[in-house]
C-alpha cells in the first residue's frame, strides 16, 4: 500500500452483481470494494452469519481499522479482553492491533457491513477461506498469508470462554 492515498473513481456495485462466497457452512460473504477500486481509502464487504455460525477466531490488523455495522439481527464482538453485544443498528470501530473476533449472539443470525479503512487487499483472502471451506486449499496457507493479508490469528481464552456459552 502506498503511502499516499491515490484519487479513486466512485465505485457502485450492484446487488445482483456482487461476487458472494462461502468461507464457511454457516457463513457467506459478499464482496463490495476492495481496496484497488477506492484508491486504497477503504475495503467493504457484507457479511451474512447463519444461527450458529463460529463467526470470525481472534485476529488482529497492523494497518486498519475495522468497522462493523449491524444491519440485522445480533452480533458479539471481542475487542481486545471484552465482549460487546450488538443489536441491529449499532455500530463499533477497531483499531489496528487491537485482538478482535466476531459471531453472531447464540440463537441469532447477523448480517454486517464490514470495512477497514484504510482499504486493505482482502478479496483474494476472503477467496483463500472459501478454497479451505471446500477442500481445495489448507488452513497452513492461510497461517502462510498472515502478512500478505494483514490478519494475524492469536488466542484469547475470553472468546473461547463465549463461544462455549452457546
Amino acid at each position: 500500500m502506498s503511502s499516499t492515498l491515490r484519487p479513486a473513481a466512485p465505485v457502485l456495485v450492484r446487488a445482483d452483481e456482487a461476487e458472494t462466497l462461502q468461507d464457511g457452512a454457516l457463513s457467506l460473504i459478499t464482496l463490495l470494494a476492495d481496496a484497488g477500486a477506492t484508491g486504497e481509502a477503504l475495503t467493504a464487504n457484507r457479511a451474512t452469519l447463519s444461527k450458529g455460525s463460529p463467526g470470525a477466531p481472534a485476529h488482529f490488523h497492523t494497518k486498519a481499522t475495522e468497522l462493523f455495522y449491524v444491519l440485522d439481527g445480533r452480533l458479539r464482538v471481542l475487542v481486545g479482553d471484552e465482549v460487546h453485544h450488538l443489536n441491529q443498528g449499532d455500530f463499533l470501530t477497531v483499531p489496528p492491533t487491537v485482538p478482535h473476533a466476531f459471531a453472531p449472539a447464540p440463537d441469532s443470525t447477523a448480517e454486517l457491513l464490514v470495512l477497514f479503512t484504510p482499504g486493505l487487499h482482502r478479496f483474494d483472502y476472503y477467496r483463500l477461506l472459501e478454497r479451505v471451506h471446500r477442500g481445495e486449499a489448507s488452513v497452513q496457507e492461510i497461517r502462510d498469508s498472515s502478512e500478505l493479508y494483514d490478519n494475524h490469528y492469536v488466542e484469547s481464552p475470553v472468546w473461547q470462554a463465549e463461544l462455549a456459552e452457546r
